[in-house]
């Protein structure tokens, strides 16, 4: 797959597309099957397939402070879709001045211009331009000027629950992590850099990795989960996860902390990977050393049971 940055950077001589736009946060199963849709008419059509996606998110910009919780992180979002099977994800820097850009002239210099649109897939819900004053049957109207098709993608709904980005973090603000990864199509990830934290783990037999994780990370609702632990190039183990402020201590930093189920190594410095699969417990206050550590042994347990 290629990677531009900005549909400045399609080449000279590109040819006409399929072309789908969108945010794509969390590259949901909505938003699987409008890729997947763009992707299977491209090839039918014989022409390159192309995912616009923007950054930083449009909201940031738009509404400054409002950053929505990040479901996948950039690089994450990129793998994702070329395992869709496109050919070209174009990451569109959302500035200001872009953010001012009319609907008509986004149409024209992004898809006529440089991608060579012959068709657009977008979502039912799909908004574009200043003041996102486009819709779809806007694109319509400009594709028939222009000489492109549009193709709406249904939205992907299971037992009445429609899946979105925003459905998905609500999910995941409240620790329903199953539910998230339900409408994900695979289990939440929380990334980060091993740093050291108070290495009280270490003394009560349960060393953990303390995550520094990006500032808008979707991180799960404070408690313990089961989850599985990614490391780069090594098989995923098995996590115990504590997420909160550790009240038994009384901490006042909110962390997330895993403790590697049969592992003995180091990972300090390591960029790993949780792959949350489980809600075990709230957060607790223990009086005494002996039945906090009776609750962790019984935690590791059942993450043994529900990871396995």
């Amino acid at each position: 797959m290629q990677r531009w940055r900005g549909y400045e950077a399609a080449p000279g001589g590109w040819g006409r597309s399929v072309v789908t736009i969108g945010v794509f946060d969390g590259v949901h199963k909505g938003h699987q099957a409008t890729i997947g849709h763009a992707v299977a008419r491209a090839r039918e059509l014989g022409v390159k397939s192309v995912v616009v996606t923007f950054d930083p998110h449009p909201a940031e910009v738009v509404r400054p402070g409002s950053h929505p919780a990040v479901l996948t992180e950039p690089a994450r979002k990129a793998e994702l879709i070329e395992a869709l099977g496109a050919d070209v994800l174009c990451v569109v820097p959302f500035t200001p001045e872009f953010s001012r850009l009319p609907a008509e002239a986004f149409v024209h210099d992004i898809l006529v211009e440089h991608l060579h649109a012959t068709l657009v897939v977008v979502g039912d819900n799909f908004r574009f331009g200043h003041r996102a004053a486009g819709d779809v049957a806007l694109l319509e109207r400009l594709g028939r000027t222009f000489g492109f098709a549009v193709e709406g993608a249904p939205l992907v709904a299971e037992a009445g629950t429609v899946f979105s980005s925003t459905y998905i973090r609500s999910c995941v603000d409240a620790g329903d992590v199953r539910a998230a990864a339900a409408a994900l199509g695979r289990p939440h990830r929380v990334e980060g850099v091993v740093v050291r934290g108070d290495q009280r783990g270490r003394e009560l037999g349960y060393p953990t990795a303390n995550l520094l994780t990006h500032r808008y990370a979707a991180v799960p609702a404070d408690g313990v989960y089961a989850a599985r632990l990614v490391r780069r190039g090594g098989d995923p183990l098995a996590a115990a996860v504590s997420i909160g402020t550790n009240p038994t201590f009384s901490g006042r930093e909110r962390r997330v902390e895993a403790y590697a189920l049969d592992f003995s190594g180091d990972l300090y410095g390591e960029r790993l990977a949780l792959d949350f699969v489980a809600h075990l417990r709230e957060q607790r206050t223990y009086d005494a050393i002996e039945p906090l550590v009776a609750q962790i042994a019984e935690d590791v347990e059942r993450t043994r049971r529900a990871v396995s």
